[in-house]
This record gives structure tokens, C-alpha cells and sequence, in this order.
């Protein structure tokens, strides 16, 4: 054990901004969420104003929820994961601090545009033009400082969770880049390099990869290290931990065509992204059985630790719409559930059960360490936020599940004569109540957030920089 390493020796800073921001776009993201909800229950929250309709801060919300506060937890975790399992300090300060407040920009860009209908259209891609690219030459300088800092670290090997979390910032780059050609005809309209099916073809590759590479690999990254971190168990299987890894990033790429089941795609492009998402499951599985299973000899800790009841209800939650997602992508059962709000009970099962819960637990993990406190300012407030968050998700769920089908079964209703049996307004009147329960559950989820900021903010508060230091000194100490 060395012990002249430098006080400095990880660079917490930049952690420690993404994991606040973390908390707050979280609040300001589901907040907007919980607020369009209750449009679909009381139309006359729009106020009849161009800018506050459900088709205008519907994008922002997603945008928020999925790359402000999923993207501040991954970026959070990732540059405390990799300094941690490296043993090393990121490759540059500046250009982490570049990453840092070029996100932040590229997020305030969002709740200015979208709002006045500055949009590509396309789903989880709308920023126009100017934005695209701010945020691609962020992307890319996040990468050259993770994989620099992999390239310099002192440990000869790469833990796993550094493979999870690479496979995500090189694929969304892809993705991101290649969904984004386009033509600019005015600062903020352009028009998409592609056509027709090929267009939409090459929306939904992105599309449903930024599900499964930004939504899904990056906060595997993050499970492989916090599960055990928090269990203090290691993890069940390190092989199963690689085997998963390289079956979900050569599957995954392949499921995008199930977004485009009965449309102009041709036939043989639908069935294999039916195909690949059914075969998914066996890797997704894999994943969220070795996450589970790290807990052998450590279940009694669940009664005592609501971070670890977060980490590992997410891996439930994850199991869970990884068998909803491949069963609704085939053909059959996708034309009784496609364009009904079973889709949006599956994409929340997935956004709040999984990635929220975990993003939560490991924030709860990472504050106490990175502002050099022993634990958070209050448990019984973790333990309130895990069961508003809990329940929440459950009556969300719940209520689009019973929402779609009604919906899917009242629109292909016919009567002997061929005609329709409900209009499109019967439909929506049945689906009245469930539009009630999804806003109070997600009234439910997003009021915990706020129990976390205030958790957060009394815990930093107690702390000083010299002791965050310490902390930090300590933990390098300690890891060599």
C-alpha cells in the first residue's frame, strides 16, 4: 500500500456536479411528465397556448427524463466507476468539465426549442441541426475521456462494468451521428438525408438502440458495479458477466424493426427484428439473473438497506419489461398492442422501474462517499422515497396495461355488418380512469425525488471540501 498518492489522486469534481444534476433534472423531467399526464386527464391544463400542448413538452419530457437525468446518472457513474476500477485519475480535467457543462447546454438548448416546435420530428432524435452536432463533439470528448482513461489505468484488467459502459458511448455515437444526417435549410429546420421506409427504417435502429444501448447498456455498467458495491458481495458470475455482455451488444443492434411491424417495411426486415427481440431475452435474463443472484447469502440485507432494495427491485423491474418487450414485438400479439398505451406502460416499467431505480440507488451509494459523509443524511427518507417510487411505477403500469388492451380491443371491434363497433371517442373515454391512476402514480414517483433532494441537499450541506477529500484520499489509499 502506497501512501503518497495525492489528495487529488480521482477527479471527484465532475462526479459530484453530474450526480447533482442528476436529482435535478430528474425533478424538473418527471415533473413535466406528471404535468402533460394530467393534460390527458383535464385538457384545459394546456391553457389553449401553443407552447404548453402535450405535442410540444411531450419530446422535452422524454428528452429530460432520458438524457438529462439518465444521462447526468450514467456520465456520474461511468467517470466514478472507471477512476475506481483503474485505480487512476480521468485523462483531463478540462475536458471533463467540457463534457459537463456542454451537456448542460445542449439540455438548456432542448427546454428552449422544443417548446416553440423547433423539431426533426423524430422520436429521442428531435434536437434540430445546431444542437445535433453541440451534442455529438460533447459525445465524442466523454469518450476520449473514458477510453483514455482506460488506456492509462494501473490495473492490467478491465472490470466489466468498464465494457458495459464503452459499448454505450461508442454505439449511441453511431447512432447518433448516422439518425442525424440531414440537409439544413434555416438555423433551425433541416430535413432528413434519408426517405420514406429507408428513413424510417434508420429512425428506429436509433430509436430502439438508444433503449437498448443508452438505456439499457450504460445502466448495466452501472448494476455490475454498484450491486455488488452495495450487497458487498462479488458478483455471482463473472464468465455469465461477459457471455451477457457480448450476446446483448450483438443482438440488440438488430431489434429496431419491431417499432414497424404491419408498415411500407418489407416483410422480411419486420420478422427479423421480431426474431432478434425474441432471442434477446436470453441475454437480458442473463444479466438481471447475475444481478440477482450477487445477493446469495446477503437477502437478509434488503430489511435493513432501501439503497440495496432499490438496486435490486430495478433488476425486477428490468427482468420484467425484457419479457414484456420481446413478447410485444411479435407481429400477433404487437397488432392488438401497437399505438395503445400498453406501449407506454412497457417503456415505463422499463424508464421508472429500471433505469430511475437503479440511477436512484446508486446516486443514494455515490453522495455519501464523494462528499466524505458516512451515509446519507436520513434512511427513513431513502426508505419513503424506494415505496413512492414502488408504487408509483406499479400503479403506472397497471393502468396503461389495462388502458391498452381496452384500446386495442375496442379498435378492432367490428359488428357482422363490418362496420366498427366503437368510435375512436368511446375509446378514449374508456381510457379516462387509467389516465387518472398514471398521474397519480407518477405524481407518486416524482414527489420521492423530491424527498431525494432534499436528502441530498442536507448531506452535502454537512460536509465540507476538505473532508470530501479525504474521503477521496482514503478510497485511492485504500484501492492500492
Amino acid at each position: 500500500m502506497s501512501t503518497a498518492i495525492s489528495p487529488t489522486a480521482y477527479n471527484y469534481k465532475v462526479v459530484r456536479q453530474f450526480a447533482i444534476m442528476t436529482v435535478v433534472w430528474g425533478i424538473l423531467g418527471m415533473g413535466l411528465g406528471v404535468f402533460i399526464a394530467s393534460q390527458l386527464v383535464w385538457p384545459e391544463l394546456n391553457f389553449g397556448l401553443p407552447w404548453t400542448t402535450f405535442g410540444r413538452l411531450r419530446p422535452l419530457h422524454t428528452n429530460l427524463v432520458i438524457f438529462a437525468f439518465g444521462g447526468c446518472a450514467l456520465f456520474a457513474t461511468s467517470y466514478y466507476v472507471v477512476q475506481r476500477t483503474c485505480q487512476t485519475r480521468l485523462i483531463s480535467d478540462s475536458l471533463a468539465a467540457f463534457h459537463f457543462w456542454g451537456w448542460q447546454a445542449v439540455i438548456v438548448g432542448a427546454i428552449v426549442t422544443l417548446p416553440l416546435g423547433y423539431t426533426t420530428t423524430k422520436e429521442y432524435a428531435e434536437l434540430e441541426w445546431p444542437l445535433a452536432i453541440l451534442l455529438a463533439i460533447v459525445w465524442v470528448t466523454y469518450g476520449l475521456v473514458f477510453f483514455g482513461t482506460i488506456v492509462k489505468r494501473k490495473t492490467k484488467h478491465i472490470y466489466v462494468g468498464n465494457w458495459f459502459y464503452g459499448a454505450f458511448i461508442v454505439v449511441t455515437a453511431m447512432l447518433h451521428i448516422v439518425n442525424h444526417m440531414s440537409l439544413p435549410v434555416s438555423l433551425f429546420k433541416s430535413y432528413s438525408a434519408y426517405s420514406g421506409a429507408t428513413d424510417a427504417m434508420i429512425q428506429w435502429w436509433y430509436g430502439h438502440n438508444a433503449v437498448g444501448f443508452f438505456l439499457t447498456t450504460g445502466f448495466l455498467g452501472m448494476m455490475y458495479y454498484f450491486v455488488p458495491k452495495q450487497a458487498e458481495r462479488p458478483i455471482y458470475s463473472y464468465r455469465l458477466s461477459i457471455v451477457h455482455f457480448w450476446a446483448l451488444i450483438t443482438l440488440y443492434i438488430w431489434a429496431g424493426p419491431h417499432h414497424l411491424h404491419y408498415t411500407a417495411l418489407p416483410d422480411w426486415a419486420q420478422s427479423l427484428g421480431m426474431a432478434m427481440s425474441i432471442i434477446l431475452l436470453a441475454p437480458s435474463w442473463g444479466g438481471m439473473i447475475n444481478g440477482m443472484m450477487t445477493l446469495s447469502g446477503a437477502w437478509h440485507k434488503l430489511r435493513t438497506d432501501p439503497i440495496l432494495r432499490f438496486l435490486v427491485v430495478s433488476l425486477a423491474f428490468y427482468g420484467m419489461s425484457t419479457f414484456e418487450g420481446p413478447m410485444m414485438a411479435i407481429k400477433t400479439v404487437n397488432s392488438l398492442s401497437h399505438y395503445t398505451d400498453w406501449t407506454i406502460g412497457h417503456v415505463h416499467a422499463g424508464a421508472l422501474g429500471w433505469v430511475a431505480m437503479i440511477s436512484i440507488g446508486a446516486i443514494y451509494h455515490m453522495i455519501p462517499k464523494l462528499f466524505g459523509r458516512a451515509q446519507m443524511h436520513s434512511i427513513g427518507l431513502i426508505n419513503a422515497h424506494f415505496w413512492l417510487a414502488t408504487i408509483g411505477t406499479v400503479l403506472y403500469i397497471a393502468s396503461m396495461w389495462v388502458n391498452g388492451i381496452t384500446q386495442g380491443l375496442m379498435w378492432r371491434a367490428i359488428n357482422d355488418d363490418g362496420t366498427l363497433t366503437y368510435s375512436f371517442v368511446e375509446a378514449l373515454q374508456a381510457s379516462h380512469p387509467g389516465y387518472i391512476v398514471r398521474a397519480l402514480g407518477g405524481a407518486f414517483f416524482a414527489s420521492g425525488m423530491l424527498f431525494m433532494a432534499y436528502n441530498v441537499f442536507r448531506t452535502v450541506r454537512a460536509s465540507n471540501p476538505a473532508e470530501a477529500e479525504a474521503a477521496e484520499q482514503i478510497a485511492v489509499v485504500g484501492a492500492h
